[in-house]
């Protein structure tokens, strides 16, 4: 069951949203919870199993912790000023150890359902090539759907704990709905504690404003999906799957068209999910903003994902280029290679770090890894580049601000954007420098034609480039800071509701349905 099923959309929310309601404030929590574990049976079975032991690793390690901090808050009160520091420092080297001791553990499960067949494989080969005489017995295992995503929300959750950024939760139900909340469970976003246990467990009731607004939201990206994404995939895959038997224009084709349904299989799956938050009164963190109006790699992972983002940078970024060697390392570099490339060290290896642990997040493959080191090469070049580029600017009185200059900026940005999705997708890393060596090396467009025969016609083409064309003017009035929900709001009821019945009649006249038609699981759940 997913988010653009008939069974989920038409039997299974409209029930839970139908329960919720009826029943008294008090009790919708439980709703959502036994809604969110009966949800994530029906895609993950037995696995659930999983989902409830790191519930109980956050659960008991944050309640530790917290008695040890109110252990350590009393003998504060009962002790003199000169002992305080070490006090502190005594208590907090058991904080510390508990949450690293419960990261571990949360870490060692991720790893070993997601990485066991990767490591094992790649150490195997080793041994090969070392002509070592042993062979590693591989074990498989079944990966529930969103343990990637879960397991990082838990890990937030106790390093905040930790840090005291928040509270542990004493309430075992609400820390429980927080970590399996059905419509995030499978793609995100990855929330903190902060943003909604609150709300989650406050059981607003379904108002019109939130029904109608949380409804425009899914329609939205039900479009993105079921208009685009299933449409174009027959295409992706047969280019990816046989690009030998094609030149480097029908690669190149494939590379936009993934990078396309990347963004709009993701984009849409947010669309749907925090839509559903909204009608239950819940306000979820954005997860896109106008990615491909970014006109830098930098600024184009702040708009791109950008829970996973804020994750990477607060609890690895940051910790990292904090650590006392990249302070050490940045005072000396400052007084040998000045105050602007002296930080960029501590930063750079923050950076990959970060871009290292992005990659693997992803996947248990060689490309995943190229993926990551590929976007940490060109902002590591970014960084590096910006004083001489600022310079060269200012000698020759371009304007930055200028609009060809930001369309310039924002071309080459998708581009390298393409480049790093065509590895993404391809069938591992040699793959993916093959069908790039086809486009450098073999280009043209004498096979264009022979899209026609991969499962797609003209009027396909058409409908998607339509569809493109107003996700596209959308996104230019919300880069303008348009609210164009409430402005649809805002309209009469006639013209309000025409544009919701028009775009429900697209999507149910011109969306993939029938005998032949694969649907696309949702991307992201596979990572």
């Amino acid at each position: 069951m997913t988010y653009t099923d008939p069974v989920f959309l038409c039997a299974f929310l409209p029930i839970v949203i139908l329960i919720y309601n009826v029943l008294p404030q008090k009790h919708r929590w439980g709703v959502l919870l036994v809604s969110s574990y009966l949800f994530f049976w029906s895609i993950s079975s037995k696995l659930i199993i999983y989902l409830l032991i790191t519930t109980g690793i956050m659960y008991v390690a944050g309640q530790w912790i917290n008695k040890v901090q109110g252990e350590r808050d009393l003998k504060l009160k009962e002790i003199e000023k000169e002992h305080k520091k070490e006090i502190k420092a005594k208590y907090n080297k058991k904080t510390k150890s508990i949450a690293v001791l419960s990261t571990i553990l949360l870490l060692s499960m991720l790893i070993v359902l997601k990485y066991s067949n990767f490591l094992g494989t790649n150490i195997n080969s080793l041994f090969g090539f070392l002509k070592i005489p042993v062979k590693l017995a591989i074990p498989k295992f079944l990966m529930p759907i969103g343990i990637s995503f879960y397991t990082l929300q838990a890990i937030s959750y106790l390093v905040d704990v930790y840090k005291e950024k928040i509270k542990a939760d004493k309430n075992l139900g609400r820390l429980a709905l927080f970590i399996s909340f059905f419509p995030q469970i499978m793609e995100g976003p990855i929330c903190r504690y902060s943003d909604t246990a609150e709300d989650l467990y406050n059981g607003k009731k379904t108002t019109y404003t939130s029904l109608t607004f949380g409804t425009q939201r899914i329609l939205f990206g039900m479009m993105k999906k079921l208009l685009i994404v299933d449409r174009i995939n027959p295409v992706i895959i047969e280019i990816f799957d046989h690009y030998p038997n094609y030149d480097g224009g029908i690669v190149a084709i494939g590379m936009v068209l993934y990078t396309l349904q990347l963004y709009m299989d993701f984009s849409g799956v947010m669309d749907i999910v925090i839509g559903i938050a909204e009608i239950f009164g819940v306000k979820m963190p954005e997860n896109f903003k106008q990615p491909f109006f970014s006109k830098t790699i930098s600024e184009f992972w702040t708009r791109w994902h950008i829970t996973l983002g804020t994750w990477f940078r607060d609890y690895i970024y940051y910790p990292v280029s904090l650590t006392q060697k990249c302070r050490d390392i940045t005072a000396k570099a400052r007084k040998k290679i000045g105050n602007y490339y002296g930080p960029l060290i501590a930063s750079i290896i923050a950076l990959f770090c970060v871009w290292a642990c992005n990659g693997l997040w992803h996947g248990d493959a060689w490309s995943f890894i190229f993926f990551g080191m590929y976007h940490f090469v060109l902002i590591t070049i970014e960084r590096l580049t910006e004083p001489p580029v600022k310079k060269l600017l200012e000698k020759t009185k371009i304007n930055s601000d200028a609009f060809p200059y930001r369309l310039m900026q924002m071309i080459r940005t998708t581009i390298l954007v393409f480049i790093g999705e065509l590895f993404f997708r391809a069938k591992g890393l040699k793959s993916g420098l093959n069908m790039f060596g086809k486009m450098v090396f073999n280009f043209s467009f004498a096979q264009f034609g022979k899209v026609f025969e991969m499962g797609i016609d003209v009027q396909d083409i058409v409908l998607v480039g339509v569809v493109v064309v107003a996700i596209t003017i959308i996104s230019i009035l919300k880069e303008k800071k348009i609210d164009i929900r409430q402005s649809i709001a805002n309209k009469n009821v006639f013209i309000r509701w025409t544009l919701y019945y028009l775009l429900i009649v697209a999507i149910i006249l011109f969306g993939t349905y029938g005998i032949g038609i694969v649907h696309l699981d949702p991307i992201y759940a596979n990572f």
